[in-house]
């Protein structure tokens, strides 16, 4: 599917407040409800049907599912039971342990447990089958609607439910981002971290144990008294490894929350452990410190009870720190705030949001390793004023985040592989093309290209102006962004693509017939023989010159022009308005002609006689204009074809609409600056019909 380039430019970061409503009727949950008390019905989410739709997009149900409410399923259902904690998740037949370990370490921060599952809702009074959840995304929080039909079979939930069955906070919670991604089947596979921020807003950072500091016991301590949100795992090498067993009871592949941290007197020494659970409810660590290993012996019972240690096989469990390192391989930690865990002041950042699209032949170039297209990415000025307090360098953190993939799984798209570069910026205030980056190396870039949700990381450079390259690896992949920025101190920051820059030379004045060269004069004789005895060509006639001369060029590749383009060629040189030229309109349209066919050759790199959709953004800056991301987009959609390629005709058609659509802009706004309200893109697109 297309996508459309963003609008662009920093947008202000939200403070977390009332969230959007998203329901297609335009109500918000409590009108939705009222509405329903009113009427005595209960409400039926036409949004997210009580169907297959909402369940598989591939796949068929392997058994019966029977949608009902809670009410139909058990007597005097609660939505929360005696608080909404950790044990009240267990996952049921549905790939999405991932989503279960984020609600888990969710249950640990009330703070944002409340903000993610309203308080405002029960099945007591006011009850009429409607429950909301509100999600981060992509830096707006939203209310989402459901109503409380849920997936069963045999009277029992088959998705996401609570050790207590009368209670049903979380399995609403799972249909509520379902919907959000599309469906139950969308939520199979992932990483915990994507849930976590969509429970927060928060920003990710990820450390492979093997690798973590030597105070990494201290960062997950802070991490966990800070509210932050934590989760680990174990690779897998191949899909066969996928959900193993290994000998000491861990799943491979599967997406665990890290619930506590604390230290125990062990024989005479501290020792540091750590508390894990596994959202299937079961299956546990088996080695040291386990629920019934010996070492708990030498605990008393006070100590075991301030650990709330129990040998119940309830999928949680507490290790060894030194034994978690050796056996999980990845700690994914979602900070509430960005504030460096390493540090023990606590600061206030500040946050800037650019929105933005990687479009198929004309924003989406692909890594560095392709510097033909790198140059077409989006790119971001980054203006770094102020020192760290007491540092000579800018501590920033910067979170490329992929839009709505999970979405549109059942459309075949998965994720890609993003990442970034960041480039000291030279002293010129424009999109850098080709040779920068040919002679330049990137300051810092993202640790990776990797096919995540998002990717983040820390840096620290000196003062100065940046910019910022977010891509996919491959070039031509589509998709949307976000981009956030996190500085400590404040930043400007600049869309490179976001403004139309048009510098047109005026169009060059005709020789005096008295000064005419011998050529000239001979292409003075050849018009009057095209003219007739009004001396001056008509649409008709232009289009059977310029197709007799054009077609006979063997360097370019042609088609036929259509008297359409002739009359718009007549639009832009006609300067009498009777819709013909005369010789010297005729003859400065044809120097334009000459210099026009010249750019094409020269920027027609590979000499294929057509230029590709990144040859022509080149081209047209050549000519004088240096357009947005968003109106480059719309005329390579308009005037390439399938494999991004255009023809000379339409070059030649889109720089005289381009001229055309300018010159008018440009004469009304000055002749009368109150009768434009649009501005120059809003123009060019409305006159150029794209």
């Amino acid at each position: 599917m297309p996508y459309l380039y963003r609008a662009p430019g920093p947008q202000k970061h939200p403070v977390p407040k009332d969230a959007r409503a998203t329901h297609s009727s335009g109500q918000s949950f409590e009108q939705l409800r009222q509405e329903c008390v009113q009427k005595g019905i209960l409400f039926e989410d036409a949004d997210f049907p009580a169907d297959s739709s909402s369940l598989f997009y591939s796949e068929r149900p392997q058994i019966p599912f029977v949608w009902k409410r809670p009410g139909e399923i058990v007597e005097n259902p609660e939505f929360i039971l005696g608080g909404a904690t950790r044990t009240d998740i267990c996952q049921g037949e549905l790939g999405d342990c991932w989503l279960l370990a984020a609600i888990a370490s969710l249950t640990l921060n009330e703070k944002a447990l409340v903000r993610v599952v309203p308080q405002d809702q029960s099945f007591g009074p006011g009850y009429a089958g409607i429950f909301h959840f509100q999600f981060w995304q992509h830096s707006e929080w939203l209310d989402v609607v459901i109503d409380d039909r849920l997936p069963t079979f045999r009277d029992r939930l088959i998705f996401l439910h609570s050790a207590d069955h009368r209670e049903f906070w979380s399995a609403l919670l799972e249909k509520a981002y379902a919907k959000l991604s599309g469906s139950y089947e969308a939520l199979k596979g992932g990483s915990a971290i994507e849930a976590m921020e969509d429970f927060t807003g928060g920003v990710a950072e990820t450390f492979a144990t093997k690798e973590a500091p030597e105070n990494f016991y201290e960062i997950l301590e802070k991490a966990l008294k800070r509210g932050s949100l934590v989760g680990c795992s174990i690779d897998i090498r191949n899909a066969t490894e996928s959900e193993a067993r290994t000998p000491f009871g861990l799943i491979k592949g599967h997406a665990y929350s890290v619930t506590g941290i604390d230290q125990v007197n062990f024989q005479g020494r501290n020792v540091e452990l750590i508390r894990v659970r596994n959202p299937w409810g079961q299956v546990e660590w088996n080695g040291s410190w386990s629920d019934s290993s010996s070492e708990w012996l030498s605990v008393g019972p006070a100590e075991q009870k301030r650990l709330c240690h129990t040998s119940l096989d309830d999928g949680e469990f507490w290790m060894a720190f030194r034994d978690f390192k050796t056996h999980f391989d990845k700690v994914e930690i979602c900070n509430l705030t960005p504030d460096a865990l390493e540090e023990d002041a606590v600061h206030k950042w500040e946050v800037t949001v650019h929105q933005g699209s990687w479009v198929r032949g004309s924003t989406a170039g692909g890594c560095r390793n392709f510097l033909d297209t790198f140059w077409t990415n989006p790119q971001i000025k980054l203006s770094l004023i102020e020192k760290d307090e007491g540092q000579e360098d800018c501590t920033f953190l910067v979170a490329l985040m992929q839009k709505d993939r999970r979405k549109l799984k059942r459309f075949g798209a998965n994720m890609l592989t993003i990442g970034y570069a960041i480039y000291q910026s030279p002293r010129k205030d424009e999109h850098l093309n080709k040779d920068f980056f040919r002679y330049h190396a990137s300051q810092a870039r993202s640790k990776t290209f990797i096919n995540l949700r998002e990717v983040s990381d820390r840096f620290q450079l000196p003062p100065g102006e940046y910019i910022l390259i977010p891509s996919t690896f491959e070039p031509h992949q589509e998709a949307d962004f976000c981009l956030r920025i996190f500085t400590e101190k404040k930043i400007i920051t600049q869309d490179m693509d976001g403004d139309v820059n048009i510098d047109l030379p005026e169009p060059p004045k005709p020789t005096p017939a008295g000064q005419e060269t011998d050529e000239q004069l001979q292409f003075r004789a050849l018009f009057e023989q095209v003219a007739g005895e009004d001396v001056e060509v008509t649409a008709e006639k232009l289009e059977y010159v310029l197709n007799a001369v054009l077609q006979k060029k063997k360097d370019v590749k042609f088609k036929k022009l259509s008297l359409i383009s002739c009359k718009n060629i007549i639009s832009l040189m006609d300067t009498s308005g009777n819709g013909k030229l005369e010789f010297s309109e005729f003859k400065v349209f044809w120097d334009k002609l000459q210099k026009w066919t010249n750019l094409f050759l020269q920027f027609d790199a590979d000499k294929s006689g057509t230029m590709s959709s990144y040859e022509l953004r080149t081209a047209l800056k050549a000519t004088g204009f240096q357009l947005s991301g968003r109106l480059l987009q719309l005329i390579v959609l308009r005037y390439t074809d399938e494999n991004l390629q255009l023809g000379f005709d339409d070059f030649l058609n889109c720089l005289v609409r381009l001229e055309n659509a300018s010159r008018v802009f440009q004469a009304l706004s000055t002749k009368n600056k109150e009768f434009i309200h649009l501005n120059i893109n809003e123009f060019i697109k409305l006159t150029m019909n794209i």
